[in-house]
């Protein structure tokens, strides 16, 4: 029933090891001979799971094989020796029980737009302008080693566009927040846009790679592949990034999350710098409805590039960039407008409904909710 033979790439190393214990053994140490003793224990066993993979792999279907790799996660979790990541590298599966974006991540991002709003409200019944003032606190606030939260700097403030940075503990990286508006476009238009990937692939000169990987049929995120071009000389960078988003016509609000994922599927190229640390958070709060012209947004964003400059270059490399890129995202949504081009409307095809998550998937279920489980496609980087 399993192959005879380990693959050539095993049985080199196998060979090594065992003659890495005969030379020990010939020492006469007790220590070498315990050491050769394990090395070929674990060798057994990596064989075995690779031939329980490929066994596995020939019997059942990638989505019978995604729910049984799920069932052996959860209850090997937390084991030593982590057997559930090593089940899952070698069955080549994405587990969506350990990271797919959840209600609570979506609400957190919602949660600090109202406690924006609400501040920005005691300021305006003061007089002053639109925008709220510097945050003051964060919902998952960056505490320093002291224990205290780090506060926010004011980069960059115009008339409808507002950036501050504030330093992640433990790095030369900062965390970016923007507050912004826009008056000339639909809250509708603008999220369409920045979800469609086909259309950001024309918008956006950068854009070497961008394509769906995976979708979780239970919360509807995504797993994306983005592959994009950074200032010369640096090499450029890909993502790859689970992300979800939420449309709530009750509330008014929708809203879009993404954070840096690992996938079997996309092995780390070295033809690009792999960014592993990423997160970002996109609310959008429309002045009246999703189909009027005017919303108010709050983007927060974090990354590490990956670059060997000092702290100050790459703080002005994403303070300017990221202004570049909402304006890019701007003017191609006034161009879809403008020139009818066809965008995909993410609003009216809502992933799934809120509280959906607590339902359990079988595998007959996932095979009905593919068609009608609207994907998203894509966040700020």
């Amino acid at each position: 029933m399993f192959p005879r033979r380990p693959p050539a790439g095993l049985a080199a190393w196998l060979v090594g090891a065992a003659a890495a214990g005969r030379a020990g053994a010939r020492g006469g140490g007790l220590l070498a001979l315990l050491a050769n003793q394990c090395r070929f224990v674990t060798g057994l066993r990596v064989r075995r799971a690779q031939q329980i993979a490929q066994l596995y792999g020939r019997l059942y279907s990638e989505s019978s094989r995604r729910v049984l790799l799920g069932r052996l996660w959860r209850r090997l979790r937390g084991r030593p020796g982590h057997a559930s990541a090593l089940m899952a590298a070698l069955a080549g599966v994405f587990v969506w029980d350990e990271e797919r974006i959840r209600e609570e991540e979506l609400q957190r991002s919602i949660d600090e737009m109202k406690r924006l709003e609400e501040m920005s409200g005691m300021f305006r019944s003061s007089g002053v302008e639109r925008h709220p003032p510097e945050p003051k606190s964060q919902t998952e606030g960056i505490e320093d080693s002291g224990g205290k939260e780090q506060p926010w700097e004011m980069v960059m403030d115009k008339k409808h566009f507002k950036l501050w940075r504030r330093p992640i503990s433990g790095t030369h990286l900062y965390q970016y927040r923007v507050f912004g508006t826009y008056t000339d476009v639909t809250p509708r238009q603008f999220f369409n846009v920045q979800l469609d990937t086909e259309y950001r692939k024309k918008w956006d000169a950068l854009v070497i790679k961008l394509e769906v990987i995976e979708r979780d049929v239970v919360s509807g995120s995504e797993v994306l592949h983005w592959v994009t071009h950074f200032p010369y000389p640096m090499y450029s960078r890909d993502y790859v990034y689970v992300r979800r988003y939420s449309v709530d016509e009750e509330n008014n609000v929708m809203v879009l999350v993404s954070r840096a994922v690992e996938h079997p599927s996309v092995p780390e190229s070295p033809e690009f710098v792999r960014v592993r640390s990423y997160e970002s958070q996109m609310v959008i709060r429309p002045h009246k409805s999703f189909d009027e012209n005017g919303f108010d947004y709050l983007l927060t964003y974090s990354d590490n590039p990956q670059t060997v400059f000092p702290r100050y270059c790459v703080s002005w490399m994403v303070s300017s960039g990221m202004p570049d890129f909402l304006e890019k995202l701007h003017m191609a949504t006034l161009k879809a407008k403008n020139m009818e081009i066809k965008v995909k409307d993410y609003i009216s095809s809502k992933p799934l409904e809120v509280g959906s998550e607590a339902k359990a998937a079988t595998p007959s279920s996932e095979r009905k909710s593919e068609g009608s489980c609207g994907p998203a496609r894509i966040e700020y980087a």
